[in-house]
Formats: structure tokens, C-alpha cells, sequence
């Protein structure tokens, strides 16, 4: 039984229930989880360590490549079962209990982590739970909608509890390009120079004697919860298309744009979505997660081929691509986090990232993490480790949340996630700001006339007059430039008078 899915049949006498390998997990060890924007994360072993959590102590440090679907999140954090979590969620109780205090969360830049257990900056994982397709007849393992940290966790972790996924098909097989970096001093340089290139292994090549069980698993991946474009992302998917044409125009971006890499969300996928329509072709995405534009660009024949570390999609779309996944497979790869969002490849390729901001500010800091600059929303994930090194480096966001009473643009911002430095374009749905070789003044200029909602202009010309009188090469009244988050905080308006 089972033996397409588990190649090695020394292996299948390893076969056990959640339960059984969720037993194998002790208080205050270091788990890794396989799992990235909801997509491959183990699932069957996790319900069942929260289901345990309940009726014994046992909390646990969680790594993971990024957020994991099913409301495990959610469900861990509730039973008590977490004590520390890395390095990205975005699931709303746990974010309760990290705004709390209850739960450790260690936000990082996600190409770094393993680069830290790599160098034992962290710990290593005592086990490792990752989702499989299936496993070769070396005892190898391969992953089935998400690479992430998986490999890596698998291969620094004591013991690793493999779940085998019925819900994906073995067609997956042959995906996935697992390519680990090695030690350092003496690190070659990571040797992919197009996004269409393949450089490392179908499989993550784990020993089999270290896989202490396998679990037979039937749930699915969560769909993607992404909203269909409204108004305001169609604005902002517009003004980046005109942006993108100018500079073909000028000759700073060649015909195909270079390659792409957007966040997650739904204005990042209405971006993606209005180039069906634009007058590019032959594109290519350098990014970590493949949301439903990616596939509808390939229906659209305007995308040529697409790298990441993660497909999430919605149940429509997943249901569509999955059930057809030849038609794609071969214009498509998967891999680790680390190698999708490493600054060398990035910078190497010549990428245009295209990530979302929570806030910014008048010279062009990016709040991405801390609503009122204290509380957690879901992390920084990737969108740092392309900022710095893109070819263009570009923030959206709607100019205004919570029926006006949020301005996304500030005076400055509560906390700081991307640097004036690593940033280049600003885009709301009220225009687009260029920031490159401007200097502070004249950033504050052009984020005024261009992606201010026309309710907050008039303060902020205001601020920012007076904040000249003062002078300075950045200027500011340091005495108000959070009063417009106080303000919200005290009165549920960024604005005194309202």
C-alpha cells in the first residue's frame, strides 16, 4: 500500500496516525513546519499536537517559511501549544496573542532563517513535519505547492516526520529545484542567472534513517483569499502600467519589463491582473508566491515563465490549475525561500519588486508591519529582502483605511520597516510618486502631489510648510509628527478637528 507514494519500501513500517508522530514532539523543543502563504504546510500532525496541547503542557518554538492555512495558527496559539513563532503569520488569533505578549514572534527578513540555523545563530529544529508528494526511492523528499524553509528544516532537524499528501498528485514530481547554499567562508556564489534556470535537485535529499515517521494525510491546502480588484487597485494597477510604459519609452526597462516579483494581497494580484491588458509581453516573475494572476498571464499568453517558492490560489483557480497542472508545469519551479528572495539572485537579476505598505511617510519610509507602530499585523516576509537590491524598488497601498478616518500617508510613520534608501516608487490609487534621485524635500514634494487623499493634503502641506521653517535636511516638528496616530488612538480620527 502506498508504495507510488513512499518509493523506499524500507520506509512504509514507519507509517503511523497524527497522533502517534505529534507524541514524538516534547515540551520546549524547536519544530519546523513546511508551509508558506498557506500553501504545503503540514497539517495532520500539527492538529493533533494542538488537540494534545489541550490536555497536557507542552509549548513549543515554531518556524515555518511563512503563514500556515487551516486556522492552525489559530489553533496552536490557543491551546497554549506555541511559546515562540517565526518568522511570518498573518493569522488573526495569534496575532492577538503576539500583540499580548503571550507568544514570542521573531519577525525576520524571510531569506534569513535558515541562513541562521545554517550558522547556528539559532536553534535548530528538533523535528521537522513536511508535507510531501511523495518520497523517492532514496528515502528523498518531495514537497508538493511550497519549497519555503522546508529543505533546509529537514535537513538541519534531528528527526523529520514526513506527511504524505493525498490531496496532490504525484505530477508535482520533477517541480521543485532544491538548491542549499553552502557553509561559509568559502560559499560559491548562487549560480542562476535567469529566472527560467534550474540549479539544484527535485527532491530535498534527506537521509532516510533520520525520518522517524510518515503520515498519511487528506487535508487540503487553504485557498487564497484574495479579493477580486475594486476601484481603488485598479487605480493603483493603472498608474504602475503607465509607470511601466514610461520607462520602456525611455528605454530604462526593456520591453518585457525584466523579471517580476509582487507581494501577496489583493492590490499586488490587481497589479499582476491589469498587465493581461498592457502592451507587454513575454514577461517572467522572479517572486515567492504565484497567486491567481500568475496563472491568469499564462491563460493570457503574456507570461512566459514564472519562478517561486509557493502557489496559492484560490479554490476556483487552484481546482483549474491543479487539475491541469501539465499545461503549466513545465513554465513553472519552486524553490526554497532562501534562494527565491536571496539579495545576490535579486540583485543579479535585475528585479522589479512590487510589495504592499501599510503606511508611508513624507520622505518615503515604509511602515509594512506595525499598525500605531506597536501592534503586529503579520510580519515583513519578503518584501525587505527585495526592496534593497531590486532593480526598482516599489510600495502600493490605498491612500486611506477605515473610511477615512486612517491616512496611509503620514507625517511619519510609526515604525520603520523600509528605509527613504530602499525605496524608489510610491503608488496609491491617487497616483504614483518617483522618488529616485530626489532629495528629502523634494520626496516630500512629489508624495504630496501625487498619493495623498485629497482630505488629508491640506494638513499635510501644513506639517510640512512649517516643518521647513524649522529646517533641517529631513524636516520635522518632532513635537507632532506621531500626533496624527495619537490622534486616531484618542479620537478614531487622524485628523484633531474630525
Amino acid at each position: 500500500m502506498y508504495s507510488e507514494r513512499i518509493r523506499l519500501a524500507s520506509l512504509r513500517d514507519r507509517i503511523v496516525d497524527a497522533a502517534a508522530a505529534a507524541a514524538l514532539i516534547e515540551d520546549g523543543m524547536t519544530v519546523g513546519i513546511s508551509g508558506f502563504g498557506c500553501a504545503g504546510d503540514a497539517k495532520a500532525v500539527p492538529f493533533a499536537l494542538a488537540e494534545r496541547a489541550q490536555h497536557e503542557p507542552v509549548r513549543i518554538s515554531l518556524v515555518t517559511g511563512a503563514s500556515i492555512g487551516n486556522g492552525l495558527d489559530k489553533l496552536l496559539a490557543e491551546s497554549g501549544a506555541l511559546a515562540r513563532r517565526m518568522p511570518f503569520q498573518a493569522d488573526a488569533a495569534l496575532r492577538k496573542a503576539i500583540n499580548a505578549g503571550q507568544v514570542m514572534f521573531v519577525d525576520q527578513h524571510l531569506s534569513e532563517t535558515v541562513e541562521q540555523m545554517r550558522s547556528h545563530q539559532l536553534k535548530r529544529p528538533d523535528i521537522a513535519v513536511i508535507e510531501a508528494v511523495a518520497i523517492t526511492e532514496e528515502g528523498h523528499i518531495v514537497p508538493t505547492a511550497s519549497v519555503g524553509n522546508s529543505a533546509s528544516l529537514a535537513l538541519f532537524a534531528d528527526q523529520v516526520i514526513v506527511e504524505i499528501s493525498l490531496r496532490y498528485g504525484t505530477d508535482l514530481e520533477g517541480l521543485h529545484d532544491i538548491y542549499i547554499p553552502a557553509d561559509r567562508p568559502g560559499r560559491a556564489p548562487i549560480p542562476l542567472v535567469s529566472p527560467d534556470q534550474r540549479i539544484g535537485t527535485t527532491a530535498i535529499p534527506v537521509d532516510p534513517a533520520r525520518i522517524a515517521a510518515i503520515v498519511i494525510s487528506d487535508y487540503r491546502d487553504s485557498p487564497s483569499t484574495v479579493q477580486p480588484a475594486d476601484a481603488e487597485t485598479q487605480a493603483i494597477a493603472d498608474h504602475l502600467i503607465g509607470f511601466f510604459a514610461s520607462e520602456v519609452e525611455a528605454g530604462r526597462l526593456p520591453r518585457n519589463l525584466g523579471p517580476l516579483q509582487v507581494g501577496v494581497g489583493s492590490i499586488a494580484n490587481a497589479v499582476m491582473a491589469g498587465l493581461i491588458d498592457a502592451p507587454f509581453e513575454n514577461l517572467c516573475m522572479y517572486s515567492e508566491v504565484l497567486q491567481d494572476s500568475t496563472f491568469e498571464l499564462f491563460d493570457a499568453g503574456k507570461l512566459d515563465f514564472a519562478s517561486g517558492s509557493a502557489i496559492v490560489l484560490s479554490a476556483a483557480r487552484g481546482a483549474q490549475v491543479f487539475g491541469d497542472f501539465a499545461r503549466y508545469k513545465e513554465r513553472l519551479v519552486l524553490r526554497p525561500q532562501e534562494i527565491s528572495n536571496h539579495p545576490e539572485v535579486s540583485r543579479r537579476l535585475g528585479i522589479i519588486g512590487i510589495n504592499t505598505a501599510l503606511e508611508f511617510d513624507l520622505y518615503g519610509n515604509v511602515n509594512s508591519t506595525h499598525v500605531g507602530g506597536t501592534r503586529m499585523m503579520n510580519g515583513i516576509g519578503g518584501s525587505g529582502d527585495f526592496a534593497r537590491s531590486a532593480h526598482t524598488s516599489i510600495f502600493v497601498t490605498k491612500s486611506i483605511a477605515k473610511d477615512g478616518a486612517i491616512s496611509s500617508v503620514v507625517p511619519m510613520v510609526g515604525h520603520v520597516d523600509h528605509t527613504e534608501h530602499d525605496v524608489d516608487i510610491l503608488v496609491t490609487e491617487q497616483g504614483l510618486a518617483d522618488l529616485r534621485g530626489l532629495a528629502p524635500r523634494e520626496r516630500a514634494r512629489a508624495i504630496i502631489d501625487n498619493c495623498v487623499h485629497p482630505d488629508y493634503r491640506a494638513a499635510l502641506e501644513d506639517y510640512f510648510a512649517r516643518a521647513c521653517g524649522r529646517g533641517g535636511q529631513t524636516p520635522h516638528l518632532l513635537g507632532e509628527a506621531l500626533s496624527w496616530h495619537l490622534n486616531l488612538e484618542e479620537r478614531g480620527h487622524m485628523l484633531a478637528t474630525r
